[in-house]
């Protein structure tokens, strides 16, 4: 924004020589909006990319917003109760040390859901296990926390991480637990066409029964369900109007270990523990069996050595930094050392954006690596209803249309489903048009519910090393191919809507007006299992306002969605170490060992073939309990324990 304090940078991007800031408002919401369609690519998709950013900052920021729209600064809901989280012990190191040294037998390198899954299940066949993590351990009784303090400690670069041309943004949990510690309980299991196309690729185990074994493991673990729900009027208004237009769709299993789990808040941390994911779970069981843990351990390579022209994994070196006094991260007197830890075996759980970019920066030459990365890109719709509906309360995924899934034949197509509704991940996908604009759709918080059409997408981009930072960036947008798809979800989703009554339906997709109906909806019905978050209107028999609807839903296909005039959203990174039978195609082997390198193994959904087509957590532990099984294999074979030697 510095540039347009100067003169000449100024004209050329505004027209004006007057510095944007001096001004007046009506003239700086002019020139943004001709951003929005500027024929300049750099303009277009600057606006597109501030206007996402601000907006998310403003919503996080704002003291008069949460009491404008009604959303509860402090959550108060009913159904949760707060509960006392494992005590977990981390290795801490004195602040006066330049460098720490562990040794341990199987160190791994993340606590997500393929680490945790991995930790113990190696712990419990009695290796000596370590896990490490960039995140840090935050106990039950500091959640949820507000979306300001969620957005800097429990997810990557403060929430969303933009891709190289601003058309999606990516949302990856960056917490102790990963994003089993921010996901939504969603617990499905890989589908046969999915598991289908791995085996094609010579990965038959997944179309065996011992796959079918290791998802049926850990479901039970969790106590993964759909009898407990009760939905909320989100998902409820999800399944009726599903219904009513003879669309599959239904309860999406929860791993909340059967209980009712009704709590909206869940993404910014569980006060519950009902959510049986890694922290609340597998990393309690890995600690039960002898398991040692580090937090705040960024790790920057791993490290080698040459055996009869074979490389070895031999351990790990980064910067481990404390807490402060007061144990949290925002006072004084925190202090940092180089850590480098020995090990026997190294399992690679850092995710699907930390994974590959861990292995090129310690010098692993694979082309494959960063490849393939799979995102399930999503797009919103939004319905404002007559009622208070209170959004935010309630499960926030317990349903899901399946109806348009494999719209080509070959698995690839769009699922519907409900989204979380607090502020910062439900109204930043609002196209911008102006301040008064925005701030009126806000105003109608209480009223809307928002809904997802994800895509499994067939066309992959890439994660590559920040060549100054080292840190992950994404090059990635949805291809015309899956936004066709996604297209096909967004209209569904609206008639959906239309069938049960909403009185307003917004698609983010910039130029595209909302439909407004000209009569309020009547005979309202109330929905079963809502709890009286709101009611269901029967549709409309007004033939003029059908014929409006579709001429507006005409509008919708005919405009498509324009990359990047829409804001494509993620939640699932995936492949970017694909698992294969050829070194020249994949990352890892079949076992999940890294192809060319001893004692070196990738455990996450990075290893995907492809996209899994479902939420992926249980994809991930399936997968982490078959590698983990296989890194026991392999210790077996090498007889009596042997430290590890740097």
């Amino acid at each position: 924004m510095k540039l347009l304090n100067n003169k000449f940078t100024c004209l050329v991007a505004t027209g004006y020589s007057v510095p944007f800031r001096r001004q007046p408002l009506h003239i700086r919401e002019n020139i943004l909006r001709c951003w929005s369609t500027s024929y300049i690519t750099p303009l277009r998709d600057a606006f597109f990319s501030l206007s996402f950013l601000l907006i998310n900052i403003w919503i996080k920021s704002s003291l008069k917003l949460y009491p404008a729209i009604g959303f509860p600064s402090v959550p108060k809901q009913k159904h949760v109760t707060p509960a006392e989280g494992y005590e977990f012990i981390f290795e801490q190191f004195r602040n006066d040390s330049v460098l720490a040294e562990l040794e341990t037998d199987v160190l791994i390198i993340g606590s997500g859901c393929g680490g945790a899954v991995a930790a113990a299940k190696l712990a419990e066949a009695g290796q000596r296990v370590m896990v490490v993590d960039k995140g840090y351990y935050h106990k039950p009784e500091q959640f949820p926390m507000s979306e300001r303090d969620s957005s800097i400690h429990m997810f990557e670069r403060g929430q969303f991480v933009p891709s190289h041309d601003g058309s999606i943004s990516v949302a990856a949990g960056s917490t102790w637990g990963g994003g089993g510690t921010v996901n939504w309980s969603a617990s499905l299991q890989t589908q046969a066409y999915v598991r289908k196309e791995w085996s094609k690729q010579g990965l038959k185990f997944f179309e065996s029964s011992k796959f079918q074994d290791c998802l049926d493991r850990v479901c039970v673990r969790m106590g993964v369900s759909a009898d407990q729900i009760v939905h909320n009027h989100g998902n409820a208004i999800l399944l009726e109007g599903a219904r009513r237009l003879g669309y599959r769709a239904y309860a999406v299993p929860q791993n909340t270990g059967g209980k009712r789990h009704f709590d909206g808040f869940c993404s910014h941390g569980c006060a519950s523990t009902e959510k049986l994911g890694p922290a609340n779970a597998w990393l309690p069981d890995a600690a039960k069996c002898g398991a040692r843990f580090v937090e705040g351990f960024q790790v920057d390579k791993i490290l080698f050595e040459h055996n009869a022209g074979e490389k070895v994994a031999l351990g790990v070196e980064g910067i481990w930094v404390s807490r402060d006094d007061r144990g949290t991260f925002d006072g004084p007197n925190r202090h940092s050392c180089t850590l480098r830890i020995r090990a026997k075996r190294i399992v690679l759980s850092a995710g699907t954006l930390w994974s590959p970019v861990l292995l090129l920066n310690s010098g692993i030459k694979n082309p494959n690596i960063g490849r393939n990365f799979y995102a399930h890109p999503v797009v919103f719709t939004s319905g404002i209803f007559e009622e208070e509906v209170n959004p935010w309360e309630g499960g926030i995924l317990t349903s899901v249309c399946s109806e348009f899934e494999n719209l080509d034949g070959n698995g690839h197509g769009v699922k519907i489903e409900a989204t979380c509704m607090t502020p910062s991940m439900s109204l930043s996908f609002y196209p911008w048009i102006s301040g008064a604009h925005m701030k009126r759709n806000f105003l109608r918080y209480k009223y809307m519910n928002h809904y997802i059409a994800i895509a499994r997408d067939r066309d992959p981009g890439n994660i590559y090393s920040d060549p100054v930072t080292g840190e992950p960036r994404v090059t990635y947008s949805p291809s015309v191919f899956d936004r066709s798809h996604l297209l096909i979800g967004q209209i569904a989703t609206a008639r959906m809507l239309f069938a049960t009554g909403a009185r307003e339906i917004h698609v983010m997709t910039a130029g595209v007006p909302p439909f407004i109906r000209r009569s309020v909806p009547g005979n309202s019905q109330a929905v079963n299992n809502t709890q009286g978050h709101g009611s269901i209107s029967t549709e409309t028999k007004d033939d003029l306002e059908m014929q409006e609807f579709e001429d507006w839903i005409s509008l919708v296909q005919r405009t498509g969605l324009p990359s990047p005039h829409t804001t494509f959203g993620n939640a699932h990174q995936m492949g970017t170490c694909r698992m294969g039978t050829n070194r020249n195609s994949s990352v890892v082997d079949p076992t999940g060992k890294v192809w060319g390198v001893k004692n070196l193994w990738a455990c996450d959904a990075s290893v995907f073939p492809s996209a899994s087509g479902v939420n992926p957590m249980v994809t991930v532990m399936a997968i982490a309990d078959w590698i983990s099984g296989n890194i026991c294999k392999d210790i077996e074979a090498d007889g009596p324990r042997i430290s590890a030697m740097l």
